[in-house]
């Protein structure tokens, strides 16, 4: 991977950077292999900024890392070719328009009486949620699983993040930590522990100490996202929905699962999603707080540690501590099913989960459409009264 001083004198105007990244922030649907694939067209093989070699490497280090990957590698890519001002100005560019749009459908499907049609298509939608979360996990599972240290140990941290997921949602992140250490420890007992390496993310999440007021318990719960969650964008979903339902009360069930949908059929990453939870909780300044919360993390990451990504995604213990907090991860978006499926209230929605299913998962449709299919039918289901939204 490149140092930072072969990226010097900014071989890519901010210009570019700002149209290029604004056109992957308009156009990226479909969650993190969309980003992938756009970042890899336009870097490796139209403009040949970065080689490929190189650019596998920044998706293996932005994995290595808590939040949402695909935006860290969109801030690297950005860093990469236009120094720190283009990982800013790409950054903002991929991030700001899903932001836009989903701010907006939160004011429309949040609003204290929306239309009949929107709220059947936000509860048809929301129906599909919890097998879109099974076809994340389920797509994450083969490279984990080959990846593994020990059968045996990977199983269990999946079996355990599904149980807390299922149950303790706000304590995921601490579940995903617990289990990278240990497994951190059951190397260690096994190996010898390398010399001079540098210490793994070391981070500990922090409980009540930002309970007081409401924005700082939206800061708290997007923190969590985008600091302490690892595995992708659907691992955080127990947590913002034990924190945003059950602890806070600041969005209904059905809400929440509208949220999940919304994050998924808008550009941009599904960490858009806190964004949501936010505007449930303070309105419009709860959403942007949420969002740079959230998102923050992501810059720092690149802006300050860039140059040091080799020597991350070489680090044996980082590796190690993936090794148990990733499957634990995989498990709990697996768990996530469950909350997301209890919060279904009507029977029709059902049919739609069942029918979700059989897309996504037999006939390997794509999560958008499948999601977008779900709410017209809700919809439609809504106008002709069988729906109540």
């Amino acid at each position: 991977m490149a140092s930072g001083s072969e990226v010097g004198g900014s071989r890519v105007g901010l210009a570019v950077v700002a149209r290029e990244w604004l056109r992957i922030g308009v156009t990226g649907f479909g969650g993190p292999p969309t980003h992938i694939r756009m970042l890899r067209d336009l870097c490796v093989q139209r403009h040949g900024w970065i080689d490929d070699e190189e650019f596998e490497h920044a998706i293996a280090t932005c994995n290595l890392l808590p939040g949402p990957a695909s935006t860290q590698l969109s801030i690297f890519c950005a860093w990469r070719v236009a120094g720190p001002a283009g990982a800013v100005v790409g950054g903002l560019c991929f991030v700001v328009p899903g932001l836009v749009v989903i701010l907006a459908l939160a004011a429309l499907f949040l609003a204290g009486h929306p239309p009949k049609w929107l709220s059947g298509a936000a509860a048809g939608a929301g129906a599909a949620v919890a097998v879109v979360a099974v076809h994340a996990a389920w797509g994450l599972t083969p490279a984990s699983w080959r990846r593994r240290a020990n059968p045996w140990r990977w199983s269990l941290y999946v079996v355990v993040g599904a149980v807390s997921a299922a149950t303790v949602g706000p304590w995921v992140v601490a579940v995903l930590l617990g289990c990278g250490a240990i497994e951190l420890m059951a190397q260690s007992a096994t190996t010898a522990r390398p010399t001079g390496s540098p210490g793994v993310l070391a981070v500990t999440p922090v409980a009540g100490g930002l309970s007081v007021g409401v924005l700082a318990s939206v800061s708290w719960v997007a923190f969590k996202v985008g600091a302490l969650s690892y595995g992708g964008g659907f691992v955080i979903v127990p947590l913002m929905q034990a924190d945003a339902v059950g602890r806070y009360h600041w969005m209904t069930p059905g809400q929440f699962l509208t949220a999940v949908a919304a994050g998924q059929v808008t550009p941009g990453p599904v960490t858009h999603t806190v964004s949501v939870v936010g505007y449930a909780a303070a309105g419009l300044l709860g959403g942007l707080v949420a969002a740079v919360v959230a998102f923050s993390p992501s810059f720092l990451f690149v802006l300050v540690g860039a140059r040091h990504f080799d020597a991350l995604r070489n680090n044996l213990r980082a590796r190690t501590f993936l090794d148990g907090s990733g499957p634990a991860a995989i498990g709990a978006i697996f768990g996530s099913a469950i909350p997301l499926t209890r919060a279904l209230t009507q029977p029709w929605q059902y049919l739609v989960l069942v029918a979700a299913a059989v897309a996504l998962l037999v006939l390997r449709r794509g999560v958008v459409g499948t999601l977008v299919v779900a709410g017209v039918v809700g919809a439609v289901l809504a106008l002709a009264g069988v729906a109540t939204g």
